[in-house]
Order: structure tokens, then sequence, then C-alpha cells
């Protein structure tokens, strides 16, 4: 709103979302943990079954390179979403310690 060609500065609004303190991280709700699993299971599945079991169309057939790429992929998940965790709990304690 313009007053006398200045713009007036809007009153201060209390959202209630900003004073609210962030819910207690859970691992569980980390999509890098789930996605790292996921990989691991398709991983297992081809060392049960065989790369052949696993491999996308279209795909060179490797001896079991294939395998050893989710089986790294899952780690590599895992690995990150244990990382995005640890960083996720620091920042709630020091949101928690902020508040008080």
């Amino acid at each position: 709103m313009e007053v006398f060609g200045r713009l007036e500065e809007p009153p201060e609004v209390q959202s209630a979302l900003v004073s609210k303190l962030p819910s207690n991280p859970a691992w569980w709700k980390n999509t890098y943990f789930w996605i790292g699993g996921l990989l691991f299971i398709v991983a297992i599945w081809g060392l049960v079954r065989g790369p052949a079991a696993i491999r996308d169309p279209g795909q060179k057939r490797e001896d079991g390179l294939v395998v050893w790429l989710y089986l790294a992929g899952s780690v590599i998940m895992l690995v990150n979403g244990w990382l995005s965790h640890r960083q996720t709990m620091q920042h709630f304690a020091e949101a928690q310690e902020s508040e008080q």
C-alpha cells in the first residue's frame, strides 16, 4: 500500500508455523534409507537368482558386475541417509536449544 509516494511496511504477523518447533526426526522418514534398502534387496535378489534377474532390458551381459553395482549403490544411499539423518538430528537439537 502506498502512502504519500512511499511503500508502507506491512504489519508483522506471527505465523504458527514459524514459532512451532520441527517434529522429532525419525530415520524411517528419510528417503535415502528406503532407496538404499530397495537397492540392497535387488542386489541380494541378483546374487540368489543371477544377474539376468536384475539386468535392464538392452543392457550388455556382464559377469556379475550388475549385482555389485546395485550393492555399491545401496551402500552409497545408506551412507548418504546416515549422514543426512545425523545432520537433521543436529539441526533439531540446535532448534530446541534456541527455543529455550
